[in-house]
Parts: structure tokens; sequence; C-alpha cells
């Protein structure tokens, strides 16, 4: 249904007047209990296999909203009884902005990817707060931080440390996105001291408070593998929790869209399919360096099942999803699920029949 005439319908609008309609719907359905409960009975897949303890919390499933989908936290209800685990909101800055000069988003069909320079648009700090303070049961929420545009670069600290103390209360982890595409300079090389000048503020916030929230970071694919590594070894030597792997991607190689259409849509990150083999090689190379004890999100480029399997077998923990959703609906979410259902099942009986039999196992110590 949503292939044949939800998408199609959707295609024909802008992506953001698109996107626009499908969060006031989702708002909407969150303020109704029967709209909720008919959207769970329609959509979610609930099984003891899918459920999930990561960094001290309780997810119902791995499967996770990435931020820039609810950008200020409006539609969370609506989203968990869509399906998902859990929905990363944002990304937030402590000022409301408008981003980029419109257009700003770009639908690639034939590569299933997304080109984007929306300058991380939202309402700031205290309309987040204005929708995350409303009761949610049962519904894991992250808070993904950066800091304003019009901050310079070496007072970014003080932005990233304002959402973290002001949204404490209301979030149940937060990540920290440092790659904000409002810096628009395409610099990925970071050092340890930049890094830990984001960071340090907020470990030392949290060591004065009663509730422990997990802090974890957020990588570019167009990282190096030495940058990776340095972001490793800064999770194994502090009192960050994970890795969000991985944001959109600069590169344009491998794409199936003429020059003429990524000329079009001009610079930006690009999103989706062609960002999967980057993605599970960095989730790879980050599980193996912590040797496989810290917890990484695994994002970019899953479009299907498989593409979740993959990311899953690198070492992702949970994983999330954008632009997939965009192009094949929330049918993906149960889709996963089911698939994570019938691997649960296998292995199940495989281990099962690899055990020895009681008269086996007595004939055996004979």
């Amino acid at each position: 249904m949503y292939r044949k005439i939800i998408r199609p319908l959707l295609f024909a609008l802008h992506i953001e007047r698109a996107h626009r309609s499908v969060m006031w719907l989702l708002r909407i359905v969150g303020w109704l209990p029967g709209g909720r409960w008919l959207l769970d009975k329609g959509c979610a897949v609930r099984h003891p296999a899918l459920e999930r303890e990561v960094f001290g919390l309780h997810f119902a499933n791995p499967v996770g909203l990435a931020a820039g989908v609810d950008r200020n936290g409006e539609a969370v209800r609506g989203l968990a009884a869509a399906g998902f685990g859990f929905v990363e909101v944002g990304t937030l800055t402590p000022r409301p902005q408008s981003g980029n000069p419109r257009p700003r988003i770009f639908r690639l069909p034939k590569d299933l990817a997304l080109i984007h320079r929306t300058g991380l648009p939202n309402r700031g700090l205290d309309t987040a707060i204005r929708y995350l303070r409303r009761p949610r049961k049962n519904i894991v929420v992250g808070c993904n931080i950066g800091r304003n545009t019009s901050t310079p670069p070496e007072s970014a600290a003080a932005d990233y440390l304002k959402l973290f103390r002001n949204l404490y209360q209301y979030a149940d982890y937060f990540t920290v996105n440092i790659n904000c595409d409002c810096i628009g300079t395409g610099d990925v090389s970071y050092t340890r001291q930049q890094i830990l000048a984001i960071l340090d503020p907020l470990f030392d916030f949290r060591r004065g408070q009663n509730h422990y929230r997990p802090i974890m970071l957020k990588v570019s694919p167009d990282m190096s593998d030495e940058t990776v590594d340095l972001v490793t070894d800064i999770l194994i030597e502090t009192p960050l929790d994970g890795i969000v792997a991985t944001d959109g991607t600069r590169s344009r190689s491998g794409l199936q869209t003429s020059g003429a259409g990524i000329g079009k849509a001009g610079s930006g990150h690009l999103s989706g399919a062609p960002l999967a083999r980057r993605a599970v090689e960095i989730v790879r190379r980050i599980h193996t360096r912590s040797g496989g004890t810290y917890p990484i999100i695994g994002v970019g480029g899953i479009m299907s099942a498989d593409d979740a399997r993959a990311m899953l077998d690198a070492g992702a923990d949970l994983i999330q999803l954008c632009t997939g959703l965009i192009y094949e609906g929330p049918r993906l979410i149960g889709d996963i699920c089911r698939a994570l259902i019938d691997d649960a099942a296998a292995k199940a009986a495989a281990s099962a029949t690899a055990e020895p039999q009681p008269a086996q196992a007595e004939l055996s110590e004979s």
C-alpha cells in the first residue's frame, strides 16, 4: 500500500511539504489514545526476542528513528506507536534557527538516496522542552544536540552544555553531534582536544546528577580511519557511553543519478543506500577496536532487513532508520523486526539441535 499509493502521493509533493504533512498526522495520532492504539496494532511488532538492554535502558526493539525526522520532539508518541523501539529527536540547538534557504533537500530515487543541506532547522530549546515534558510511557527518547549556526566554533561547548543541562530531565540519552551541517566546511578531522572540549563539561555536569543519562558521540562516514580510531580511543578512555555511526556523507561516488541531477541538488550530505557500505565498515572498525564492549548505534543506508542484519552483524547494538523510512515506509520497521524474530528462532533451534540429549551425554561420559 505504501509503495503503490502513499509514496507516489508524498513524492508528488516537495519533500519538506511531505515531511510536514506526515509529522502533523503523527502528532495528531500521538494526541489520540485511540489513534495510537490503531497505529500500534497495524504497524508495531512486539516479541520478547526483539527486546534489548543497552546502556542501562530497556528497548522494546532495536529499531530506532534517527535524528533529522522529528526535529523538535513533537511526534514522539505517534512514532513510537508506528513501531519504533526508540526515537532520537533533533538536531536541537539552543536558539531557534530556520536553516539554509530552500530548496535544500533533494530525492535521488534511482539511488534510494537524499541530498540535504538543511542547516539544522529547529524551534530551539524552549519548544523542545514543551514537547518532551509531556508524559510518554515506555518510550525511549534520545536528544541529538548541536550548536547554533551563529555560534563560533570556539564557543560551541557552551551551546552543547546549555542543551544538556536543560534537557537532562526530559531525555533518556544524548547524542553529541559534532558533524553539524551548519558548519558547512566539510572538515571532519578532529583533534582529541577539540572533542574533549565539548564532552568534558557534559561529563562534569552529569557527575552531580541523581539520574544517569548516557552520552553518545555521532561520527561522520567522511572521517578517516585514523580519526575513527581516535574517537574510539576517546570512547575507551573517558566516561563516553557509546558511538552513533554514521551521519551523511559528502561523497558522490557510485551514484546512478546523472551528473545533471546531482548538479541540480548541489552541495550537502548524501544519505540512503549509497552510505550502507561505509557505515558498516565504520561500525565494524569501532566494534573491533573497542573489543565489542561499548554500545554502538548503527545508522546509514539501512533500506531492508538484510541491511539491518549486516549492521547488527558488524557490531551495532541498535540501529536507526531515516532515508529508508522515506522510500520504504513504516513497513520497513516491521520487516526488520520480523526478520530478527525469525533469526532468533533459527538460532534457538540450531542451539537446541547442537546440545547433546541426556542419553547421548550419558553414553559419551561412559
